[in-house]
């Protein structure tokens, strides 16, 4: 117990000796660069979480320029540069498993550097279309190109209100990749917390896999809706599949007061299919969330709270559903807050988790409670520490964190980030 606690507290400081040494007066991420924004007219608090400023830029499609000069002509547009970001993720994790001799897992404490290690293109590729390019560097036996999406948005006659089309494809986002705006994990890499399957039902149910589709998309600064085609296989790997997958989402997104307030529903249906017509995966799936981020007390707070439902998969089905493979329906209901205890530099978060895994088990919930902190060295690099502790499972062990021998009830994560 001692040596686990010296190993933190080491971890730590390493950590924090790490940001501090950095530098990153020059380093600004790409759409920063484009606009010649500071990082925090676009984000809640802290990266990547969306205020209204940052939802509209994306709405938008990226296109939104600053001072960064033009390429212009007849039908041209094009920013002088190609903007460009490094995003990584370093991060230490353990668990209170344990682990069989000579078979390490994160049981025994794992450093995941990379975690993850992204280059990053985007931007405007003329007045209403723009793109988002993610290559990814962390895995050599993976593709480099990890996530793709080009946004053709365009303004609605005189009103506020943008229609438009979002090719994508994804190696790991889901569906909802194609068009999201919430900061409750609906989509994977829009969150708050490092611990997604503990503080987002979306993610809890599974919803972040391969995707390649096009997202039909309705935005007004009070609402956004669309509606995706969509096969769950990513770039090359789909030119054989049928778009036969749908995913909808619509969501509310009103000014109350000094508050930003969110919420919506989000439905995944149909049956993903080769290209002779036969089916591999159900997609069914549904969920509600929702968002307030505003002020109390002089300090930024943000509450989220998210609820998931994955349908269960009949028994001998021929076509499991790519949600939940387990014979009763898969369900999670999450609550997360932070305050920025020093607005723009610190916050404090406390979350809960309350989970059935659909298993047969005997105890099928997951319950769990996460509590964790982030610290902002600049606007662009991030120090996050969570714990999650959760509820032990059944006969079959469900809900429980990676270890050979004894599987764990806890999770401790140190994680340092930045992008630039």
């Amino acid at each position: 117990m001692y040596r686990r606690i010296i190993r933190f507290i080491s971890l730590l400081t390493a950590f924090v000796g790490a940001a501090v040494v950095a530098t990153p007066s020059q380093a600004v991420p790409a759409y920063a660069r484009q606009t010649g924004k500071a990082c925090n007219t676009c984000h809640f608090q802290h990266y990547p979480a969306l205020n209204a400023y940052g939802r509209e830029f994306k709405a938008g499609g990226y296109t939104d320029m600053g001072k960064q000069s033009l390429l212009k002509g007849s039908d041209l547009s094009l920013p002088s540069v190609l903007n460009a970001s490094l995003f990584f993720k370093f991060r230490y994790q353990d668990t209170n498993g344990k682990d069989l001799e000579g078979d390490p897992s994160v049981a025994s404490g794992e450093w995941q550097i990379p975690d993850e290690f992204a280059l990053l293109f985007g931007g405007r590729v003329t007045e209403n279309i723009g793109f988002m390019l993610e290559g990814q560097l962390a895995d050599p036996d993976a593709p480099f190109l990890a996530g793709f999406k080009m946004p053709a948005m365009y303004k609605l006659g005189e009103t506020d209100m943008k229609a438009g089309v979002v090719p994508y494809t994804t190696d790991a986002l889901g569906a909802s990749y194609g068009f999201e705006l919430l900061n409750t994990g609906a989509v994977r890499n829009v969150r708050i917390n490092e611990h997604r399957a503990e503080t987002s039902a979306q993610q809890y149910i599974g919803t972040a896999t391969a995707a390649t589709g096009a997202a039909f998309v309705l935005w007004h600064p009070q609402f956004f809706a669309n509606i995706s085609r969509w096969t769950p296989n990513h770039a090359g790997d789909a030119s054989g599949q049928k778009l036969s997958s749908t995913y909808v989402r619509a969501a509310y997104t009103p000014s109350v007061g000094d508050w930003d307030l969110g919420v919506g529903v989000q439905s995944w249906s149909g049956t993903a299919k080769d290209a002779t017509g036969i089916g591999a995966n159900e997609t069914k799936a549904w969920a509600v969330d929702f968002q307030a981020q505003g002020i109390v007390a002089n300090l930024p707070v943000g509450v989220y709270l998210t609820h998931a439902k994955a349908a269960a998969t009949s028994a001998g089905s021929s076509t499991p559903n790519l949600y939940n493979a387990n014979p009763n329906a898969k369900t999670a209901t999450t609550i997360l807050g932070e305050v920025g205890i020093l607005p723009g530099k610190a916050t404090l978060q406390l979350g809960y988790r309350r989970a059935d895994t659909g298993s047969a088990a005997p105890n099928p919930e997951d319950n769990a409670w996460t509590v964790g902190a982030t610290y902002q060295f600049a606007q662009n690099v991030q120090l996050q520490v969570q714990h999650s502790s959760r509820s032990k499972g059944g006969a079959a062990d469900v809900g429980r964190y990676e270890g050979t021998d004894v599987p764990g009830s806890s999770l401790t994560t140190f994680m340092l980030s930045a992008g630039f």
